[in-house]
């Protein structure tokens, strides 16, 4: 039976970034971790994962206290509810399911106790739970981590943990209730004294100056095929592509009330060392025919931006191109029909 002074987290999705996420909370001693997996269930189930972290160091067949390959349903399983959930999947709108639904069984829509965490990129990525949830505290997670799995269970950390973690405004919630949800998680993730997490008061300063990256060097590197050193080797990569679209993300957050500075671009273009050849999410996913997540990180800035006034003529180009990216990736998987070839005949 789990130690009932633990609190009790699911976390939905035990990739590169939700296995450390999982550890982090399992080692404090203060949680007790029921993770969701697919396509690495058979793996962490079998033999634990193995990994090699700069924060922890090595583990080979470390496993939380429960896996599961799909969301529990509490209600039909007769489970208390979770204290948290937190969700690390990619947030890909477009693509079924939608992320209410996928946390339905284990977070019923007139939940009060549970606390959604949603660690995930990009902008307004709070409004549908809000919508489908309104009485759940919903807590926004901005992650810089070096992570990857190179194979089904293998996780490499290479660059360590930093989480902020703060309040999505929940209208329905006192504020008082929301921060002290998002303080206990930090000091749940903390516990164990191996990474960087903190609470933030702005979660929207937080977002959008991530963007400055993922809305511009992300789906760039992915369009291009370029890792983030090469772009910056390639003739006209930087100056031609990546600045602009970056002023234009800093431009459309001032216009939100969020100034970020002039500053963010030139840190955001080097944030990456040139010669470590990293492969942002958007262009490992475009090499591994995966979906990607362009609406949130890159289409909601845009939305916003150009509600507001800001033109944003490099930002649009970008959504636009992966947007039929996204349409081939859909295609090849069967979930477009386009019209029969025609044979012309010859002449």
């Amino acid at each position: 039976m789990a130690d009932t002074g633990k609190k009790n987290v699911l976390v939905i999705g035990g990739g590169a970034v939700g296995a450390i996420a999982a550890l982090n909370l399992e080692i404090g001693g203060l949680a007790t971790v029921t993770v969701v997996l697919r396509s690495n269930f058979k793996a962490v189930s079998e033999a634990g994962y193995s990994i090699e972290s700069c924060d922890h160091g090595t583990f080979q067949g470390w496993k939380p206290s429960h896996v599961r390959n799909k969301v529990p349903d509490i209600t039909r399983e007769t489970l208390p509810p979770y204290d948290y959930v937190v969700l690390t999947t990619k947030n890909i709108p477009d693509i079924p399911p939608t992320i209410s639904s996928l946390i339905s069984p284990a977070l019923p829509t007139e939940n009060t106790h549970t606390t959604l965490v949603l660690i995930q990129n990009g902008l307004n990525i709070e409004k549908p739970i809000l919508q489908s949830h309104p009485h759940t505290p919903v807590i926004s997670g901005v992650s810089l981590i070096g992570s990857a799995e190179t194979d089904p269970g293998t996780i490499i950390q290479d660059d360590k943990d930093r989480l902020f973690i703060g309040a999505f405004r929940n209208p329905h919630i006192p504020f008082d209730l929301e921060s002290s949800k998002a303080r206990e998680f930090v000091k749940i993730y903390s516990a164990g004294g191996k990474t960087d997490c903190a609470y933030s008061e702005n979660v929207l300063y937080d977002r959008w100056r991530k963007l400055v990256y993922n809305a511009c060097l992300n789906p760039i590197c992915a369009i291009t095929g370029l890792d983030t050193g090469r772009i910056r080797l390639a003739g006209g990569g930087i100056e031609g592509l990546v600045r602009p679209a970056m002023k234009e993300i800093v431009e459309a957050a001032a216009k939100k009330g969020v100034l970020l500075g002039e500053e963010v671009v030139g840190f955001m273009i080097e944030v990456d060392p040139l010669e470590i050849y990293l492969a942002p999410s958007m262009l490992a996913d475009v090499r591994k025919g995966n979906f990607i997540e362009f609406e949130n990180l890159l289409g909601e800035p845009l939305r916003e931006g150009k509600a507001a006034g800001v033109p944003m003529p490099t930002l649009e180009v970008l959504y636009n191109i992966c947007k039929t990216i996204q349409w081939r990736t859909k295609e090849a998987r069967g979930l477009v029909e386009i019209p029969p070839k025609r044979n012309l005949g010859t002449q």
